[in-house]
This record gives C-alpha cells, sequence and structure tokens, in this order.
C-alpha cells in the first residue's frame, strides 16, 4: 500500500493554525515517527493538507500527545472554506503518554478544487 500522505508522495501542508519553528506542520508528512509537529497547545489546531491527486484513503493513525478529539473532514466543492465530516473520534487521556489512534474507513479524499491562478486541480483534507 502506498502512503500517500508523505511529502515525497507530493503532498503538502497548506495550512496549520499554528507552528514552531523547531517543530514545523511539515513534520506531519516526512513519515518519521521521531520528529513532529508542535502547536501553541491552545484549542482548536487545525491542519489542512493538500495532495497532489485523487486519493482514496482507508485508515488514517495518529501519534500525540494530549489531543482531546480528532476530526478528519474532506473538500466537497470548489473551495477550501467548505468542507464534509469524514470522521470523528475523541482520545482517551494518557496523562502525558503517547496516544496512538487509528481510524478505519473508506473515502475517496478529497473533491478537486481548481484554482483560479493555476489549471492544476488540487485536493484537500482538514485534520
Amino acid at each position: 500500500m502506498i502512503d500517500a500522505a508523505l511529502s515525497s508522495s507530493g503532498t503538502q501542508i497548506v495550512l496549520a493554525s499554528s507552528s514552531d519553528e523547531n517543530y514545523p506542520p511539515e513534520n506531519i508528512l516526512n513519515g518519521n515517527t521521531e520528529t513532529f509537529w508542535i502547536s501553541t497547545g491552545m484549542f482548536p489546531q487545525e491542519v489542512i493538507v493538500r495532495f497532489r491527486s485523487l486519493v482514496k484513503i482507508a485508515l488514517v493513525t495518529m501519534h500525540s500527545y494530549n489531543v482531546k478529539t480528532l476530526k478528519i473532514e474532506k473538500n466537497t466543492l470548489n473551495d477550501t472554506l467548505e468542507f464534509e465530516p469524514v470522521a470523528e473520534k475523541e482520545f482517551e487521556c494518557t496523562e502525558g503518554h503517547l496516544q496512538t489512534n487509528s481510524f478505519s474507513f473508506y473515502v475517496s479524499l478529497a473533491a478537486p478544487w481548481n484554482r483560479r491562478d493555476s489549471p492544476a486541480l488540487h485536493y484537500y483534507c482538514r485534520i
């Protein structure tokens, strides 16, 4: 199975609600579990990921600390303001220990968004 969420596959972070220069949101996409994104700690946090092409997602695994709830949404219209819910999960409180949670589902993620300044189609997911 191909990991479509890796930056090496052309996937990009196009928005993150917060960032730390030592632990940037791009670390989410590098495939290395030793690197990570650190947010400001305020809630909620949001990341929008752009896939290079239409992808079908069957499993999302999240390694995190102190996350209360994770929502995954997909873009279904021609802009990045409208997203449709795909999955939502409340995480067990682990008191500062690593949380590992997986979502199993099957969805095409996401519908194309045609930017006016580019003839290319883009596919988005909001996490």
